[in-house]
């Protein structure tokens, strides 16, 4: 008889339970997934400094006028993994510790926004990541997550 009285015991009692576990589940896997997206961001950005500071043009996808600005910006994008669209970076350079530019559309990039020999370069990417879980997107100003990534290196001697 006493089985009788618990049979729908354990029912209520993971109804009870079962969303508390389910929101830290998926705030686990969200918050693994923003530090993940701040970590590749980081390391394109990077990636695109050591490659800014050589000079070099090879990397633009327009082959017959080869530019170093999207050549740099075209090594970002590689080295994200696939999740520059996804972020939409603006783009914001420091040149020598005073003149700054921000670039927020690809149609305002120029030659000349990453220096030149010998000028101390500071790439920003400041990037927005959309969340998915509902109830931890109430948490962050608009469902995103805002965050910036940046490196600084000096331009080498470009040569020719």
């Amino acid at each position: 008889m006493k089985l009788r009285k618990q049979a729908g015991a354990s029912a209520v009692e993971f109804a009870l339970v079962a969303p508390i576990f389910f929101l830290l589940i998926f705030a686990i896997i969200e918050f693994g997934l923003l530090f993940w997206v701040d970590i590749t961001m980081q390391h394109a950005v990077r990636e695109g400094a050591r490659y800014a500071i050589t000079g070099q043009v090879n990397l633009d996808p327009n082959t017959s006028d080869q530019q170093r600005y999207r050549a740099i910006i075209a090594k970002m994008n590689d080295s994200s993994m696939g999740l520059w669209a996804k972020v939409d970076p603006d783009i914001k350079i420091t040149l020598n510790g005073t003149t700054s530019t921000e670039y927020g559309d690809a149609s305002s990039y120029n030659a000349g926004m990453f220096g030149r020999e010998g000028d101390i370069v500071t790439i920003q990417l400041n990037c927005k990541w959309p969340l998915f879980t509902g109830f931890i997107s109430k948490f962050f100003s608009n469902g995103e997550h805002d965050f910036s990534v940046a490196a600084t290196m000096k331009n080498e001697a470009f040569g020719s």
